[in-house]
């Protein structure tokens, strides 16, 4: 039996959880079993998320409590939360991947930074290029003038090492 204080203690770390988190998404894990929400949890946990089935009634209070209201409509049912102040991409990504797997799981919705999210916008969330991506194109970017200018002086070079060779030449033969 779960003691009042245990309760507390409870909407207390979910309460923080929430504040701290950068990323907060909500699932619906009805039709999933214990193995198949252990093994997504080791996904998420993996990208320092966290991933918690708790009551409905505290989810909500902890929502309150942290001032995430707008969060409320999304818990019916069976619920569960999970949070991330990491790689909000990864997290998302792991979640879409998670769903083409298993049909059972639905996001329902959550929240990046403030900004209420709704499924779709986690799956678009989900399909942003990795990090590590988006730098080398970054770096692509600045180098590609580099290389650029580099082929010009190049050819330049090429045509006035021509040129003089032919003047060369000419001379030679006069």
């Amino acid at each position: 039996m779960i003691t009042k204080k245990m309760k507390e203690k409870m909407l207390e770390e979910i309460t923080v959880d929430l504040k701290q988190a950068d990323l907060v998404v909500v699932t619906d894990y009805r039709g999933l079993n214990v193995q198949t929400i252990n093994r997504l949890r080791g996904k998420l946990r993996r990208e320092q998320c966290r991933y918690r089935i708790t009551k409905n009634t505290m989810n909500r209070l902890a929502c309150r409590q942290a001032g995430f209201e707008q969060l409320e409509s999304l818990f019916e049912g069976p619920t569960a939360i999970a949070y991330s102040s990491a790689d909000p991409v990864a997290v998302a990504k792991i979640f879409m991947e998670f769903v083409k797997e298993n049909e059972a799981l639905v996001v329902k919705g959550g929240m990046l930074s403030g900004q209420m999210l709704d499924s779709a916008s986690i799956k678009a969330l989900g399909e942003i290029l990795p990090r590590e991506m988006l730098l080398a194109k970054i770096v692509g970017g600045f180098q590609a003038p580099i290389y650029n200018l580099a082929g010009i002086l190049k050819g330049t070079l090429h045509q006035l090492v021509y040129t003089v060779d032919a003047v060369r030449q000419q001379k030679e033969s006069a």
